[in-house]
């Protein structure tokens, strides 16, 4: 698992950021606080306070630094 700071700021954003990791089958999880949610779920989202940057884990063995690559236009 990699964990790296995303900074979701923006309706706009948010939808770019699940259309974006949408295309991984590995599991994605967004960490606010003591809120836990999927990721790849728009309306969990949007159920977070995304004022300040949250965490995301990326649940993947070998392709982890790949994905967060690809995530860089949101990462802090």
């Amino acid at each position: 698992m990699k964990t790296v700071t995303v900074n979701l700021n923006s309706i706009d954003k948010v939808k770019s950021f699940v259309k974006d990791i949408s295309k991984y089958s590995n599991d994605f999880d967004l960490v606010s606080g003591h809120h836990l949610i999927d990721a790849k779920s728009i309306m969990g989202i949007f159920a977070l306070d995304l004022s300040k940057p949250v965490q995301l884990n990326i649940h993947s063995g070998e392709n982890a630094e790949r994905i967060a690559e690809s995530l860089s236009e949101y990462t802090c």
